[in-house]
């Protein structure tokens, strides 16, 4: 099993830029609210489907104090001055449903405006899979909204079995983890 608290591997992205995929931490809310500072309001309303200003301190408390077992989350971050880090994108899943029922988990994802088109989100989808795997989930959902087509590709291209609906103007976006049980949750 790996250790999630710990967990952390470098990697390129297309443009050849090092990054680190790491765990979050308690102390990544400075970094959280400047990454967030960074979005345009259309990547804002794409993740959070509303005009946010920033982040607030219950948006950060949740953002960064997370358990490992009810709510698993990944950063994407670049060195910074003073061996400090910088986060450019971020992905969590949080389990949904009660604990005798099959295990399935709602995504999401946060790019950076000037670090998108460069495969964080593929990264991060990648680890998490691997990661709810161990853990027993058979399925993530997402909420997409149907303008947002880089997600929706990120999702085909997973190379698990996909399903779509619409639904009130966004797409839900069901990703089977396990070839024995491809649909655990209609909606």
């Amino acid at each position: 099993m790996i250790d999630l608290k710990n967990f952390k591997v470098g990697d390129i992205l297309k443009n050849g830029t090092a990054i680190s995929i790491r765990a979050v931490r308690p102390d990544d809310k400075s970094r959280f609210a400047e990454a967030f500072r960074h979005l345009g309001p259309d990547a804002v309303y794409t993740r959070f489907f509303c005009c946010k200003k920033e982040l607030t301190d219950e948006d950060l408390k949740i953002a960064v104090e997370v358990d490992f077992e009810n709510t698993v989350a990944l950063v994407v971050t670049i060195p910074a001055g003073g061996g400090d880090e910088t986060i450019i994108g971020a992905g969590r899943y949080i389990l949904c449903g009660q604990p005798h029922e099959l295990r399935s988990a709602e995504i999401a994802f946060t790019v950076g405006e000037n670090y998108q088109c460069q495969g964080i989100a593929s990264r991060i989808l990648r680890h998490l899979i691997h990661i709810a795997q161990q853990k027993g989930v058979s399925q993530f959902e997402a909420e997409v909204l149907p303008k947002n087509r880089a997600m929706l590709a990120v999702f085909a291209r997973s190379g698990l079995p996909m399903k779509e609906l619409q639904e009130e103007g966004t797409v839900h976006v069901y990703l089977s983890l396990s070839a024995q049980a491809p649909w655990t949750a209609e909606p």
